[in-house]
């Protein structure tokens, strides 16, 4: 239940009027019934509500360094597969989130340690991490499974998701679509080139959670390498190796107790 004495909600949204407008109704109807909503976000909040679209979702918890506070969408963008409520569910969510009627779920991000010639850096994706030809060049990446040499890959790149990326980029790729309650990483690529000449996997392949994915580019042209997490890229210079595996951190969502992830597949895909 609900922290009595706090009753902290911070709303986040995107700047379209349709979700401007939805935040401004959100608040009055919080404030209304005994709830506090900070002009600014505030870290000692019991719940973000983000108003918005799958991206605004993602924005939210990257934004705000993977808060300890559950978050719930409102969507008011495209597919909203993250995003629990429509606008119309307002009254509906805040009769039930003061009763109790939720759950958290918790949703555990692919992270990479990228290192260079100079230095490693971490990057951490909720759905997926990429790593991809920069303009649109063919890359070739040696991939190891822990200490198991497994393809020189050839073609654009190479996508790594979570159960939860299963539905995003990584379907959109012909990547299989996988249960949360399932702890593992997928290795999904892109445009691979299968010929004589060049020898790649051409469906994706399923990895255990405590595997690592090792990755080393072989150069056709110097810095080509563009690493891309949940849409947001990052450019290192002179990479060297990439290692990617389950990252420890968590990322909670609030969802009502009726949710059912395949219910929504199918009402989102179908």
């Amino acid at each position: 239940m609900t922290n009595i004495q706090t009753r902290i909600i911070n709303i986040v949204s995107n700047d379209k009027p349709i979700s401007k407008e939805t935040s401004r109704v959100l608040r009055q109807k919080l404030e209304k019934n005994g709830f506090f909503v900070p002009q600014d976000f505030d870290q000692k909040a019991d719940l973000i509500i983000c108003v918005g679209g799958d991206g605004s979702f993602l924005r939210t918890i990257h934004q705000n360094n993977f808060p300890d506070i559950p978050v719930i969408g409102v969507n008011t963008g495209h597919l909203g597969f993250f995003q629990e409520l429509s606008p119309y569910q307002l009254d509906e969510f805040i009769f039930r989130y003061e009763k109790g009627d939720y759950i958290t779920q918790e949703l555990t991000p692919v992270e990479a340690l990228v290192c260079t010639k100079k230095h490693c850096v971490e990057i951490i994706g909720i759905n997926e991490i990429t790593i991809k030809g920069d303009k649109s060049r063919t890359i070739h990446l040696n991939i190891s499974l822990d200490d198991s040499f497994l393809e020189k890959f050839s073609g654009d790149g190479v996508l790594v998701s979570t159960p939860t990326g299963s539905t995003a980029y990584n379907y959109s790729l012909g990547g299989s679509i996988v249960d949360p309650r399932l702890s593992l990483l997928q290795i999904t690529p892109i445009s691979p080139i299968s010929t004589t000449a060049y020898r790649s996997f051409t469906s994706s392949i399923i990895v255990p959670e405590y595997s690592t994915i090792k990755v080393y580019p072989e150069y056709t042209f110097e810095n080509s390498i563009l690493i891309v997490t949940d849409g947001m890229e990052h450019k290192y210079y002179e990479i060297e190796e990439i290692h990617l595996r389950m990252s420890e951190m968590k990322a909670k969502i609030l969802r009502l107790k009726d949710y059912d992830f395949w219910s929504k597949v199918k009402e989102k895909f179908l």
